[in-house]
């Protein structure tokens, strides 16, 4: 089976990073920091929407949204010391592979960063397929990169979000919430097909679906 997952909230916690980049674009335009909280409401629709929804905080014109957007991709593709692995995904992808299982990535991150980042964590040779925020012309909730993720096989998708669980739905696909991410409503609005707030239960979880 394939198992396909988000990438951040769902393998990585990389809001301290973004919220690094963010508050150095913010404090080039004299504006107010980002919270850690707000970081984490503004993630999960891709660069482009989490730039705007920092401008919106903080009042800054739509006119600085492509300026933005650039710089805050460029610092992107090269800035980790900030994230980090969720614990237990290392284990629980080395279970699965074990198991026969093949894994992939469907992210809305772009895809030089989220290649980047899978190889400074030393993950990049887990995956099978990496679709990126930008590989196809639509992004997450859009089904079709997780389908293209699936490659037409069966598939489980992971992920920490509402957006993560429409994505699933609409591409038929089940869904296995990781609720320790970055998930912006209340988590038992979420339709999954199992939950678990820990890495090592996965592989037992997926097991359901072989």
């Amino acid at each position: 089976m394939r198992i396909v997952f988000d990438l951040d909230g769902t393998l990585i916690d990389s809001a301290p990073e973004i919220r690094g980049i963010a508050n150095a674009l913010l404090a080039e335009d004299a504006r107010a920091p980002l919270t850690l909280e707000e970081t984490k409401s503004f993630i999960g629709n891709g660069a482009p929407t989490f730039i705007a929804r920092m401008r919106a905080a903080r009042e800054i014109p739509g006119e600085a949204q492509g300026r933005l957007l650039h710089a805050f991709e460029a610092r992107y593709e090269t800035a980790f010391g900030l994230t980090t692995l969720y614990p237990g995904v290392r284990g629980a992808l080395e279970a699965l592979r074990r198991e026969g299982h093949v894994l992939a990535i469907c992210t809305n991150k772009p895809i030089r960063p989220t290649l980047a980042v899978l190889a400074h964590l030393g993950l990049e040779t887990y995956f099978d397929t990496v679709v990126g925020g930008d590989s196809l012309p639509v992004r997450k909730p859009d089904p079709e990169p997780l389908r293209a993720a699936t490659l037409g096989e069966p598939a489980v998708y992971v992920g920490d979000s509402e957006v993560d669980a429409e994505t699933a739905a609409r591409a038929g696909v089940p869904f296995l919430f990781f609720t320790e991410g970055y998930c912006h409503i209340p988590h038992e609005k979420i339709t999954a097909a199992a939950s678990f707030p820990d890495f090592k239960d996965l592989p037992q979880l997926v097991s359901a679906f072989a």
